[in-house]
């Protein structure tokens, strides 16, 4: 109770500077829309259906890129960490690209697929795939010695060690892996949804550039607050119980 009602303070602090920055006129309206400005359009766009239809539309694409872009990292993972001619191919390809910003990706996508849903697919699993080979390639990396050789003198051996002895002891970095993952992921598709304008469906990142084509800050300022408030339920739904259960489960911070 007591953290969230420092949460609570701390961003009712936020939302009252911003209401005194309004009211102090230091930028027009049209630039710096007031909090009431862009709670009425949040709940309009909720009313009309708009904005949860783009929020659907734009979780689809994340989740579907993010899903593949974790099952072809972690295999891949596994192999840098296994055969040093992977590390020294893969991991440094997986090194280089990581540091690659997400809207580099968006024109090579558009040239090769064109205005489709399988760009956005790419986009995305290019914005999540280095980050779960590299926390994976880390995390068996990191692990004790002791903990394959006594395996090994169980009766563990090859495959068998690795699926049951290395992942499960690397969890903890590969999932803060995934974690640093989906925020690429988002940043990506974000990016590609800006630039991508398909018929399929208008995610999250198209109101956002169609309040940018309206100068339509209020619709601009809540979609941001859209996309900050899932990912915060993303954080607190699925990587911190995680992140905590693996952590006390190898000791590696208490409870």
């Amino acid at each position: 109770m007591k953290r969230f009602l420092t949460a609570a303070a701390f961003f009712a602090v936020i939302l009252a500077i911003w209401e005194l920055l309004v009211r102090a006129k230091v930028w027009s309206p049209i630039v710096l829309p007031s909090p009431l400005m862009v709670g009425e359009y949040l709940v309009a766009a909720i009313r009309d259906g708009s904005l949860l239809a783009a929020s659907w539309v734009t979780l689809k694409r994340l989740l579907l890129g993010y899903v593949f872009g974790i099952a072809l990292g972690l295999p891949l993972g596994l192999l840098t960490a296994r055969f040093q001619v992977c590390k020294d191919t893969i991991g440094l390809l997986a090194l280089g690209l990581q540091t690659l910003p997400s809207v580099c990706w968006v024109p090579l996508a558009l040239l090769w697929f064109g205005q489709t849903e399988t760009a956005l697919f790419f986009v995305v699993v290019m914005g999540t795939l280095w980050s779960v080979i590299i926390a994976t390639d880390t995390g068996v990396r990191t692990i004790p010695p002791i903990y394959a050789r006594a395996a090994r003198t169980m009766g563990s051996n090859g495959f068998h060690t690795w699926i049951h002895v290395m992942l499960p002891a690397s969890l903890p970095f590969v999932v803060s892996g995934m974690k640093q993952g989906w925020a690429f992921a988002w940043r990506s598709l974000m990016a590609a949804e800006i630039y991508v304008t398909i018929l399929t469906g208008f995610g999250l990142g198209h109101l956002l550039h169609y309040g940018r084509e309206l100068h339509a800050m209020e619709q601009v300022t809540g979609v941001m607050v859209v996309i900050v408030v899932i990912g915060l339920l993303a954080d607190k739904i699925m990587f911190s119980p995680w992140e905590r259960f693996l952590h006390r489960r190898w000791g590696t911070q208490g409870k």
